[in-house]
């Protein structure tokens, strides 16, 4: 990436944007509208077609833009200006290549938002948690904001800001989650008003996009450059003094967890001796939730916020879709959704605040560089059952096999529901957290948490 000065917009007015990649979680869309605003003439260009990307193109209907389906072009990226990358692009994606041989700053929308927001900016990231974390710390800081200053929530979340800057004040605090795919598109150095960061945990993922779990901490640790100078980062015990994840001395380090002035002592929240309330107040299902509470709640209390408010906002905390979220039961049967899940990791999470046995319903495209060894013994040990689907599901059945887990394969997604729910006594948990990637067979988690939701509702149809 061309590591020139960034902008607010302010270099855009007759420049030629090229955004790569619409995709259909707002950025690209965004992006274009920002451009535009500014006075870029502005190229949409994506493998995807039409159909596929729809709800992206109706939100753009308003927008002239060029649109570029089905194919890239070379001088779409030779010619431009400024090429907007979909963080999901690689960096050394060769349309990529044409434009940084030809010169061209090459950006992306998360950059665009980070330069043009104005007051001040907390970053949060990490592996598993980011998502719910991002959450909680908007909502304690909405519900702790003074007079005068609005908290708003964006970023990798699904909401980009650049939407609505100039709904945000300088007294104003934006809260954006940063995946590693974004932090490895910027620029490095330090942005005046990013304030905070934080890093929930840094584990095994994205092993086909990253080299190996040492490249990959190494794209989530770039968040700590881009602290201002005296901010602070909040950084997880594992990663405390592991080179990767040096800061400057001008940073504020506070590290949590277990054994530090940020964690759990007693049932209660704590930071810094200070106590922001009881565990039991959190209402939104999962025991990870408490990682992801207490690190937002730590987060909230070193910007400032008052202890006794952030202990009081608890209870009132709602927790975000698909995380382990209970469904309707179907005779007899209750339903958890924790389609979220993408790792075994996040599976394993899951499983510990569900009763055993249960019926695991797991599978999808397997990521690269994970194993299902360690999920297959914990199933084996509780004694529940495995209904596998997608491409890993042959993968999943081999090492249930060798680990004594009871597995059930299926031919496909839809064939696996009712498996799974003919599997599940009444009385005993289903829980759909798939452990894979979507991509054999949907666009996305949210696609595939959506489709087994209608799946579950045709199953439990009256007959008639």
């Amino acid at each position: 990436m061309t590591h020139q000065d960034s902008h607010a917009g302010s270099d855009l007015a007759g420049a030629r944007v090229t955004v790569m990649g619409l995709g259909l979680f707002g950025g690209g869309v965004a992006a274009a509208r920002w451009a535009h605003a500014h006075g870029a003439r502005v190229c949409v260009t994506d493998l995807r077609d039409a159909e596929t990307l729809a709800p992206s193109l109706e939100a753009l209907a308003n927008v002239p833009v060029q649109l570029v389906l089905g194919e890239h072009r070379e001088q779409d990226f030779r010619d431009a200006d400024h090429v907007v990358a979909n963080p999901a692009v690689p960096l050394d994606n060769r349309f990529l290549g044409i434009a940084r041989d030809a010169g061209v700053t090459i950006t992306s929308e998360f950059e665009w938002a980070l330069d043009a927001l104005p007051g001040r900016v907390v970053l949060v990231t990490g592996t598993q948690g980011k998502s719910s974390t991002t959450h909680f710390l908007g909502q304690l800081l909405q519900a702790t904001d003074g007079p005068g200053s609005r908290t708003h929530v964006g970023g990798n979340l699904g909401r980009s800001l650049l939407d609505v800057i100039d709904q945000i004040g300088p007294n104003d605090t934006s809260v954006l989650e940063v995946s590693s795919y974004q932090l490895d598109a910027l620029r490095p150095g330090p942005r005046d008003h990013v304030e905070l960061v934080a890093i929930t945990n840094v584990l095994a993922d994205h092993l086909e996009r990253h080299a190996d779990l040492a490249s990959y901490a190494a794209a989530k640790a770039r968040v700590l450059d881009l602290i201002r100078e005296g901010g602070t980062a909040l950084v997880p015990t594992a990663c405390v003094g592991e080179a990767t994840f040096a800061t400057r001395d001008d940073v504020r380090v506070l590290p949590f967890g277990p054994g530090t002035g940020h964690t759990r002592m007693n049932g209660r929240f704590v930071a810094e001796g200070t106590d922001l309330g009881a565990v039991e107040h959190l209402t939104v299902p999962g025991a990870f939730q408490w990682d992801n509470l207490g690190l937002a709640l730590s987060c909230a209390l070193a910007l400032g916020r008052d202890p006794m408010a952030l202990a009081a906002t608890i209870s009132s905390l709602t927790g975000l879709p698909h995380r382990l979220e209970a469904l309707d039961e179907v005779a007899g049967r209750p339903v958890l959704d924790n389609g979220v899940s993408t790792t075994p990791d996040s599976t394993l999470a899951a499983l510990d605040s569900v009763p055993a046995p249960c019926t695991l319903l797991i599978g999808g495209r397997p990521k690269q560089g994970l194993t299902f060894d360690e999920l297959a013994m914990v199933a084996a040990m509780r004694g529940d059952r495995i209904v596998a689907f997608g491409e890993a599901a042959d993968q999943i059945a081999r090492t249930c096999a060798s680990r004594g887990a009871f597995v059930v394969t299926a031919s496909s997604f839809h064939e696996a529901v009712p498996i799974a729910l003919s599997r599940t006594p009444a009385g005993q948990t289903l829980l759909f957290s798939p452990a894979c990637s979507s991509f054999d067979s949907h666009a996305n988690f949210r696609a595939r948490a959506a489709d087994f939701r209608s799946l579950l509702v045709r199953h439990n149809a009256p007959r008639g």
